[in-house]
């Protein structure tokens, strides 16, 4: 797929901006790497925008990076899958050497980790269950992408994560290919890198679940397991430290999730999952057993039809299921009148939902990625909550609260979302100012008032002020059942863990076995 060029001048000597290469005309660079730079470009046969990246001009003379730039290429087309970036061509034009690929509209999870809080756990099952599958995927094929990092981890638009850059992939069985290095040390970034990769050892897929579990860790504490100035002495902690325990950083989270990226952290690979298949039963168990979501028969090919919703959506459809129950309820113990107000509740959310997905830009339209951070403006307080539910960030759940003074209801679940926002941040204070006004509110609005108790509990309980936690603990029993956000029970479990020896026997026991309901297993 050789094609040639027409010779436009580029602005700077190093800037290929509007430039021809084939069917495809640079628009703007991207960003810049080691080996290459992207490009948003123009595919004029297909009327669509991709990705181009070019083989940097100072490499273009080095068969080693040729060669290495065009495994990479015939790598990632093998692999078809929904989450991973899709190659579209490989071509040389003049002495310029180009992949054409899949533009993903949106952010890397770098890039989305660096403007919010860490994710609560919905939204870091909808990132590991989609990079479990693209690895999956790899597996099956015998490759190693071998610089598994947030870089490379694509958070598009719709819902969908991908996994990008397999410059670095290379295929189980290495008597296929040109030897491109000495050693494994000199491929890979030293941050993400598995004990094997820095030895030098010969790798398989085990090695892509280590450096996955580093990005896990540190989506979820919000820092990376290890850190050092100098690429030795993070070598050194990847072969010997072990990192502190996810649960202290995150008490909100599932125990078991703990432990599943503690496990791909393993330092030898025999202790790790042995496969992101293992990776994805569990996770697919997990989300079973907290969120009360399954994922569609046959793991093997899970990524066909588990993330057609994506979050913001999914979410939006939990909160018309919400109001079509409270309709229920307020026909039987409320006056008429009350029938119309939830119905007319409804076909709002209904209609949000049709106008979320009506609105959504197509994912190959050009929007700068400064842009994903930003709540749009003007929306109205439906569509300010879809928004939120996606990106999750604080800016954007206070842009609902503002958006929904007139809607109680709403308001109300957003101040819960921002509470353990504050909470995931550290701001213990601004979360505890929300949970004491849901705490206050009137006692016909109990799931609110529980939730807002159970806050104060355990900001309590993280200022090691006890004596305040127990009686609110004593308080909450009686309206446990109204209790439904599941990382607010993880939260009552820490707390019942921290404070057991200051409450008797039977509260602690009473409140063990109706938490252990809670996450069987």
């Amino acid at each position: 797929m050789m094609s040639e060029t027409s010779h436009s001048v580029s602005e700077t000597p190093n800037d290929l901006s509007g430039r021809q290469l084939g069917d495809f005309r640079l628009l703007r660079r991207l960003g810049r790497g080691a080996m290459a730079d992207v490009y948003l470009a123009h595919q004029q046969s297909l009327e669509r925008q991709i990705a181009v990246k070019v083989l940097r001009p100072e490499l273009a003379s080095d068969r080693v990076y040729v060669e290495r730039f065009r495994r990479e290429a015939h790598s990632a087309a093998s692999l078809v899958h929904a989450n991973i970036v899709q190659i579209y061509d490989v071509g040389r034009a003049d002495r310029i050497f180009y992949i054409a690929q899949e533009y993903v509209l949106g952010q890397n999870l770098r890039q989305w980790l660096r403007r919010g809080s860490p994710p609560d756990l919905r939204t870091a099952l909808l990132v590991m269950r989609q990079v479990a599958a693209a690895l999956m995927k790899a597996a099956e094929h015998g490759i190693i992408h071998r610089d598994i990092k947030p870089e490379n981890i694509l958070l598009a638009r719709n819902g969908e994560v991908k996994v990008a850059d397999f410059g670095l992939a290379r295929l189980v069985d290495s008597s296929q290919h040109v030897e491109l290095t000495q050693t494994g040390m000199t491929l890979g970034t030293p941050l993400y890198m598995s004990p094997e990769q820095i030895e030098g050892k010969p790798l398989d897929p085990r090695s892509d679940l280590y450096s996955f579990g580093v990005t896990c860790y540190q989506m979820l504490a919000g820092r990376p397991p290890f850190s050092s100035e100098t690429p030795l002495a993070l070598a050194v902690q990847h072969l010997n430290k072990v990192p502190e325990p996810l649960e202290q950083c995150r008490p909100d989270l599932p125990p078991a999730l703990c432990r599943m990226v503690h496990k791909m952290l393993a330092k030898k690979p025999e202790d790790r999952y042995q496969s992101a298949l293992d990776l994805a039963r569990d996770l697919a168990r997990l989300q079973s057993q907290t969120l009360g979501e399954s994922w569609p028969e046959g793991l093997p090919e899970l990524s066909s039809g588990l993330f057609e919703l994506p979050a913001a959506l999914s979410q939006a459809t939990e909160q018309l299921d919400v109001f079509m129950k409270t309709a229920a309820n307020l026909s039987v113990t409320r006056p008429r009148r009350w029938r119309w107000v939830a119905a007319g509740a409804a076909a709002f959310i209904c209609g949000a939902l049709l106008a979320w997905v009506a609105f959504q830009p197509p994912r190959l339209l050009d929007v700068p990625n400064e842009a994903a951070g930003a709540v749009p403006q003007p929306q109205t307080a439906l569509s300010r909550w879809l928004y939120a539910s996606n990106v999750g960030t604080e800016e954007a759940w206070r842009s609902v609260i503002t958006g929904a003074q007139k809607q109680p209801y709403l308001r109300h679940r957003a101040m819960e979302r921002l509470a353990l926002v504050y909470l995931q941040k550290g701001n213990e204070e601004q979360a505890m100012d929300i949970f004491d006004e849901l705490a206050a509110l009137d006692p016909s609005e109990s799931e609110l008032r529980t939730f807002g108790l159970a806050g104060q509990c355990s900001v309590y309980t993280m200022r090691h002020q006890y004596d305040k936690a127990v009686p609110i603990l004593a308080q909450m029993w009686p309206n446990r059942r109204e209790l439904r956000d599941p990382q607010m029970k993880q939260l009552l479990r820490y707390v019942l863990r921290t404070i057991r020896s200051r409450v008797d026997d039977a509260t602690t026991q009473r409140w063990q076995e109706w938490l252990d309901e809670q996450f069987p297993g």
